[in-house]
């Protein structure tokens, strides 16, 4: 019997198998986003509330692998409404994270919900510093189209056929788990403009279990350690300069990316903040060159991306990996508890 195996499966083939196999050493692994600062509490829950303004509202989509085999799609959407609490300076952020992300030829899809509280204690009277402590916790759920999976055995003198029995037996097509993470965060500003953060956090504490398909061993989800770094401050009369970086490390993987952005503004008003366009680069690293542009508009602010492939795949995709945008909205609320009130909140 001979098997045919092209690039094309190859990526949907090691969805297939990681969700199949199960075992005592089969650990599921998390997705991330390119624009990865404008998806905070996907970073770190303790990120929650980090801008200036009372509401954001922050939407991103992915869309990755295409020229390997069937796309990768992946949309974010996180809801943060900073709330004065107190007679001193303190906020508290109420959030909510929302993701489906949908894998290859099986459809493998994952939908998640995470509310999360992030409270930020202030440390000084005479600046923006804060120490920020969050949890976030929800459901989970997973699922793939068993119709589209083919095995092995299906393969026939070098061809396939779904109508090739397979002696190979699925017992569930998805399942549910129940997931939290928590984080830490300290927070502060230098003269009038410049805002730093530093950030550690660690998700999946509840190391939740996912079941095999095939009636083996269950996996597990490894706890994901990561650390955040961020600064945003002035250049000039005119620019600005943002950066990032985050560390992820999971159940011996490792990831880096980070960053920088600079920001020139295009139209000053005398009341309101300017419209920037922002342009730089991110790298993850080993994996993708990631080029940027932005453009902040009064409330809104709209980025695209797009991955170069630099990693060990990159001879069959031809350098392309994906293409990604994004929308945040953030404002102050005309309400009466609003931290535009307070002379000192959580800014960035």
């Amino acid at each position: 019997m001979k098997t045919i195996f092209t690039h094309r499966t190859l990526v949907a083939a090691l969805l297939a198998a990681a969700c199949l196999c199960g075992g005592k050493r089969a650990y599921g692994q998390d997705f991330t986003f390119s624009q990865f600062y404008e998806q905070p509490l996907l970073r770190n829950p303790a990120l929650a509330g980090m801008f200036t303004g009372d509401l954001r509202v922050s939407m991103a989509y992915r869309d990755q692998w295409g020229s390997v085999t069937v796309p990768f799609r992946t949309a974010s959407l996180s809801i943060e409404h900073k709330i004065p609490v107190g007679t001193q300076s303190d906020v508290l952020t109420v959030a909510t994270q929302m993701s489906v992300d949908g894998a290859g030829d099986i459809r493998l899809k994952r939908t998640q919900f995470m509310p999360c509280i992030n409270f930020h204690k202030s440390l000084s009277e005479n600046r923006d510093t804060y120490l920020s402590a969050a949890f976030m916790g929800g459901l989970v759920s997973s699922q793939f189209d068993a119709t589209q999976i083919k095995f092995g055995d299906q393969f026939r003198n070098g061809s396939y056929d779904a109508g090739n029995p397979t002696s190979q037996v699925l017992t569930n097509s998805g399942y549910n788990y129940w997931d939290m993470s928590a984080g830490l965060c300290f927070s502060t500003t230098f003269g009038d403009k410049t805002n730093f953060y530093a950030a550690a956090g660690i998700a999946h504490l509840t190391n939740p279990v996912i079941r095999s398909s095939t009636g083996n061993a269950p996996g597990l989800l490894k706890p994901r350690f990561s650390f955040n770094l961020g600064v945003n401050a002035p250049s000039g009369e005119h620019g600005h300069i943002t950066a990032f970086a985050d560390y992820f490390s999971q159940a011996g993987n490792h990831q880096l990316l980070g960053g920088l952005l600079y920001g020139i503004n295009i139209m000053e008003y005398d009341n309101s903040d300017p419209d920037i366009l922002y342009f730089g680069s991110f790298m993850r690293w080993d994996d993708a060159l990631i080029p940027t542009l932005k453009i902040g508009l009064a409330h809104f602010n709209i980025g695209v991306s797009y991955d170069v492939n630099i990693s060990k795949l990159k001879v069959v995709s031809n350098w392309r990996g994906g293409l990604e945008l994004s929308i945040v909205y953030k404002d102050f609320l005309k309400i009466r508890n609003s931290t535009l009130d307070r002379l000192r909140c959580t800014r960035f």
